[in-house]
């Protein structure tokens, strides 16, 4: 069988990951490049007896070594690991992104270029000469819709007429407007061809004129001391990108002249875009898109919601089954408690992963998730973010878990990963359930300061962990320089995006069950007394370590309920109910994991056992804490790193309890 690697480069929102999912389907491995907080995405398939590698490379706007994702992109096609390179342009707007094309053109790996969403460029009125542009250009042309799943036929004839054309892009025209440039003939005249693999003299030329540091670098260690000294004279004297970029657009113009028409003037901006782009109108409109959205994700999120509490239904009648059949308690409570409760968080999560995707996916396939990030981009910015990091912060005042998925639609892996980590810091519905119960019982017309504290507690842990984590996971060059585009509207193809919904929501069923089972787990082996009559080990740990979490302001009690906020906020104060009534441990467990509610005297019991100032202690802990474990589960499915998730997950322990310590000296001042 023969076989080939086709590498996928392109810009941001070229059709990139649409191309791999539905040439990949379930055979793809995602994961991160060695030593880089960068996405990895590889996969295969087989076509015609030829098994085909594919490695998805990361979006960038160009080769220039400015980012991770640059560098890893042009390292994995100067490795010489691809056959071939797939490179992908908007047919919608080509003048604006052949731009990789032409900087592609030099580097010695046979290429074909595939013009994506040509359904967008019909809608637009343009006509497409493929034959034009392929002769002009001199690889494989393809005019092709990504998301039309069910007309590959061509992709595949194209490709494999690539892998044996092994044609390179006919870069005379080019060069041509590089011998315009001041030093360049004079560069090429000093480096000699083939000095570095991969790369032509040209290519390596346009690049040290343009300033990059790494092929600076690798020039000196090939040079001469004075070959390299002429080389630094040349640049220094250069108009630098400027003016090879300006040769790289002219040589774009040429390569489109006579090839694409256009039937319709263009372009009065729609009357959406006129409020989404409004300075006055614009952000509140994307919080309202946002919030709509995130209310639909609850509609196709229900069905899931109620299988999940079908299952976790269950629980009785099996524990009833296996009891009568002599089975001992502890297997009773560990299919119960434990598998199928498990289970039960499993699909209702599903349901929220679906909902999510399925809504926010089309928000994107439509062009509307470009403009949320185009009017959030300098506020989210301050934080290293780009502005689609919003709609996650948005949605996870409903779920974090809901926003912990929406991440995925953030395209630089450390910006997604901190995002993640600052949505964790927005209190869910379900803390929003017990800050307002547990304020107004405690105090009263008051809790109205507590809520507001809460609030200005958030912006300002968001703040700093923005500075603790993005030095690690935003590089400073992706802080900067962000290049926007507003891609056209157009209309979504609904069968793309189910079949990629349906992958990611079976994608995560697969990574997250071991995480939730594992987690549940572990909750439950602490709260279960393996010898009628003894305490559970949870119980002896909080006790034994009481002098400590009083320091936080946390009795024992109100520690254990801390610790079950983790698992679901829903549940703590249901412990609270058990364990201030002398119920057992690992029934209040339990009722956590189900979300149960409290005693009817809860009040009552609260008020006479726990202090203004624990109380208040407990309030910042619970919501500060790590959300519940879907949300952690959530995580690692979109950080795909068990470093990053444990290291969120510790970092929210323990600024929590920080926080519960300042509230709780706060509140001794006070009460």
């Amino acid at each position: 069988m023969s076989s080939a690697t086709i590498a996928l480069l392109g810009q941001p929102n070229s059709g990139k990951s649409t191309l791999f999912n539905a040439l990949t389907g379930l055979r793809q491995h995602v994961g991160n490049w060695p030593g880089k907080t960068v996405e990895k995405k590889e996969g295969s398939f087989i076509y015609k007896g030829m098994e085909c590698a594919i490695a998805d490379l990361p979006g960038s706007y160009s080769l220039t070594a400015n980012s991770d994702e640059e560098l890893i992109t042009r390292d994995y096609i100067a490795s010489g690991k691809a056959d071939v390179v797939c490179i992908l342009a908007d047919s919608s707007q080509l003048e604006r992104s052949l731009f990789m094309t032409a900087d592609y053109a030099g580097i010695d790996v046979p290429s074909f270029l595939v013009l994506n969403m040509a359904d967008v460029a019909a809608d637009q009125g343009k006509t497409i000469d493929v034959k034009s542009i392929e002769k002009k250009i001199g690889i494989p042309v393809l005019l092709f819709s990504a998301t039309e799943g069910k007309k590959y036929e061509p992709y595949y004839e194209t490709m494999e007429r690539a892998v044996k054309e092994k044609s390179r892009i006919n870069v005379k025209a080019l060069e041509a407007e590089y011998e315009k440039i001041e030093g360049y003939s004079e560069l090429k005249e000093i480096i000699p061809e083939g000095i570095i693999s991969g790369f032509t003299t040209m290519w390596l030329s346009v690049k040290a004129l343009e300033g990059d540091k790494q092929v600076l670098s690798m020039l000196k260690a090939r040079l001469s001391l004075e070959d390299y000294k002429k080389v630094q004279n040349i640049c220094n004297n250069s108009q630098g990108a400027i003016a090879t970029g300006s040769s790289k657009f002219r040589w774009i113009d040429e390569i489109l002249d006579g090839s694409v028409t256009s039937q319709k003037e263009s372009i009065a901006l729609g009357k959406l875009d006129q409020i989404y782009l409004s300075r006055i109108w614009g952000k509140p409109a994307v919080i309202l898109t946002v919030l709509l959205g995130l209310i639909a994700s609850f509609i196709p999120a229900l069905p899931f919601m109620g299988i999940g509490q079908g299952i976790a239904a269950l629980k009785t009648p099996v524990a009833a089954a296996l009891s009568s059949a002599g089975s001992p308690d502890i297997l009773v409570q560990l299919i119960c408690t434990v598998l199928i409760q498990s289970f039960s968080y499993i699909v209702q999560m599903l349901g929220f992963v679906f909902g999510v995707t399925l809504v926010f996916g089309l928000l994107e396939e439509v062009g509307v998730m470009a403009r949320i990030s185009y009017v959030f981009d300098n506020t989210m910015g301050k934080l290293g973010l780009q502005g689609k990091s919003v709609m996650p912060f948005l949605v996870s005042f409903g779920c974090t878990m809901g926003g912990a998925a929406g991440a995925r639609v953030i395209d630089n892996w450390g910006q997604k990963v901190l995002t993640i980590a600052l949505a964790w810091a927005v209190p869910c519905g379900a803390a929003w359930a017990v800050i307002p119960m547990l304020s107004a019982v405690f105090f009263g017309p008051g809790a109205v300061l507590v809520i507001v504290a809460i609030l200005l507690t958030m912006i300002l842990h968001m703040w700093v962990t923005a500075k603790i984590f993005g030095r690690k996971l935003v590089q400073k060059n992706d802080r900067y320089g962000m290049i926007m585009e507003l891609p056209p509207y157009h209309k979504p193809k609904l069968g793309a995006l189910l079949r990629y919904v349906l992958g990611r929501t079976g994608d995560t069923f697969k990574r997250v069950t071991s995480v939730v089972i594992l987690v549940c787990g572990v909750f439950w082996l602490l709260s279960y007394t393996f010898v009628p009559g003894s305490q559970p080990i949870l119980y002896r740990i909080g006790t034994a370590i009481e002098p400590v979490t009083k320091i936080f302001g946390l009795g024992w009690q109100l520690f254990i309920a801390f610790i079950a906020s983790a698992v679901g906020k829903e549940g703590a104060i249901g412990v609270i109910s058990a364990l201030y009534t002398g119920g057992n441990l690992s029934a209040a467990f339990n009722a956590a994991m189900s979300g149960a509610g409290a005693a009817s005297n809860l009040n009552e019991i609260l008020l006479t056992n726990v202090s203004k100032a624990e109380a208040l202690a407990f309030i910042f802990a619970m919501t500060f804490n790590m959300p519940c474990v879907v949300a952690l589960a959530a995580t690692f499915q979109e950080t795909y790193s068990v470093k990053w998730t444990t290291r969120i997950a510790l970092y929210y322990t323990f600024t929590a309890l920080l926080l519960a310590a300042v509230a709780y000296r706060i509140g001794l001042l006070i009460f």
